[in-house]
């Protein structure tokens, strides 16, 4: 996973890397159209909330990844684990109900669903993965298993 961004924007996820399960989008990042703009509102929602922005680092104990999920409580966002190794990450967030006498100047901010998935390596301690949110960000510990080095017994050498 590189960390220079690439060509087509500030993405950091490649479509070589073997964990991202992330679908590459040609027009990320280019102003709406307006043809866009004539979407219905709810095909427009489901794209501008779709990609959750995360951050995925590995230290020598755990993968750690970060996404941003502004304004959402813990009770609107779901962790899992689907098939033994995909972490699947969703939530969504609801329109704001609209009075009949409100006169709306701008609406920049997204609702609706999203969802990403990753596949875990092999060394991912899957029953002890932990979720905590604050200030926003949800962080996503998935332990990962000791490596064992290998035993070198010595040899006597006789003669």
């Amino acid at each position: 996973m590189s960390l220079i961004p690439s060509f087509f924007g500030n993405r950091r996820s490649n479509v070589f890397d073997p964990f991202s399960l992330d679908i590459w989008d040609p027009f990320e990042g280019f102003p709406l159209s307006t043809a866009v703009a004539n979407f219905p509102s709810s095909a427009r929602e489901a794209t501008a909330v779709a990609n959750a922005r995360i951050d995925w680092k590995e230290t020598p104990e755990a993968h750690v990844i970060k996404v941003d999920v502004p304004g959402l409580k813990k009770e609107e966002v779901k962790v899992e684990v689907e098939d033994g190794s995909i972490l699947q990450i969703s939530g969504e967030r609801n329109k704001e109900q609209e009075e009949k006498n409100d006169k709306w100047h701008r609406i920049e901010r997204s609702s609706g669903k999203f969802l990403r998935r990753f596949r875990l390596p092999e060394n991912a301690k899957l029953e002890q993965v932990k979720a905590a949110m604050e200030n926003g960000v949800l962080t996503v510990t998935v332990p990962k298993e000791e490596v064992k080095k290998p035993e070198v017994k010595a040899i006597d050498i006789s003669g």
